[in-house]
């Protein structure tokens, strides 16, 4: 499945009441780094079983973004029940984004 395009209209629905995991990229179109972490987040939303896999454009929803103070991109966070249960800013291989969500 493709990840789901987050905007402030269905972040409640999509993220906060999920009842499964959520991996949260935070990227802009602009950012180096985010173009290098999107095909592995892309690859693991293909592959996800038992969570979801969201985006949030950081040029399209800024409140999102300072809502859970993220000041850099790409941040990943991992929401459960919907609290923030890891945080990653900047680019990580694929390995560590899954162990992002396994924590």
């Amino acid at each position: 499945m493709d990840p789901i395009t987050i905007t402030i209209d269905n972040f409640e629905d999509e993220v906060l009441k999920s009842d499964v995991p959520v991996l949260v990229d935070m990227w802009a179109p602009w950012c180096g780094p985010c173009k290098m972490l999107s095909p592995i987040v892309d690859e693991i939303a293909k592959d996800a079983d038992g969570f979801k896999v969201a985006k949030i454009n950081a040029d399209d929803e800024p409140g999102l973004l300072a809502r859970f103070n993220v000041t850099s991109i790409p941040t990943l966070l991992v929401f459960k029940g919907g609290e923030v249960t890891a945080r990653n800013t900047g680019f990580i291989p694929k390995d560590a984004v899954l162990k992002l969500i396994e924590a």
